[in-house]
């Protein structure tokens, strides 16, 4: 049994200065490359959202639950992984929302049209541990369907940003409540 590290969206886009930034990601991404430094994992996978046109996710009056202002548009410097995350140590990409809201990382595949539960069962995985942005939304996402996979899910959440506090006490609320193991406190500016 091996043990796997997803990094969750650490895109330009989710930080300052993106297209939908939440507060603190870029703080998160540098603080991902330190954790990368001394990790001790197996694999390291991440996601990112690169949409092409994923419908009714975009939208010019968005309501920020099920719609969002345009973001991480496939090919784009806002879909590009952010400079401060150490890219290095990843081993795969899976790319998420290309036609679809993509919020679970499970969603995503890598160039090789090779979805990430697939990847990570033939690396005979069973163990994940989850950062990245946003704790209240991709991470989420991620971790619960991690969860559901069966994988032992460990979310690191200092390594994570929420988008707000309300939000991010109902995702870990939830997290908990579906057997996630919960470390540390997020990141939550607003």
């Amino acid at each position: 049994m091996s043990r796997a590290l997803i990094i969750v969206d650490v895109q330009n886009d989710f930080c300052e200065g993106g297209a939908l930034a939440v507060a603190g990601g870029a703080g998160v991404a540098a603080a991902i490359s330190e954790f990368l430094a001394d990790s001790e994992h197996e694999h390291v996978v991440a996601t990112r959202d690169y949409h092409v046109d994923p419908g009714t996710h975009f939208s010019d009056d968005p309501d920020f639950v099920r719609s969002w202002p345009r973001h991480c548009v496939a090919g784009t410097a806002g879909a590009a992984f952010h400079p401060e995350l150490d890219v290095s140590p990843v081993t795969a990409v899976f790319s998420k929302g290309q036609y679809s809201d993509g919020y679970s990382g499970f969603e995503g595949v890598d160039r090789t049209d090779l979805d990430l539960l697939t990847w990570l069962r033939e690396r005979n995985v069973h163990q994940v541990d989850v950062v990245g942005i946003a704790t209240d939304h991709c991470v989420r996402a991620t971790a619960l369907d991690a969860l559901k996979a069966g994988l032992g899910t460990t979310v690191h959440l200092q390594l994570t940003a929420g988008v707000s506090r309300a939000t991010v006490e109902q995702a870990l609320d939830e997290l908990g409540g579906a057997g996630a193991n919960l470390l540390g406190d997020p990141v939550v500016v607003s």
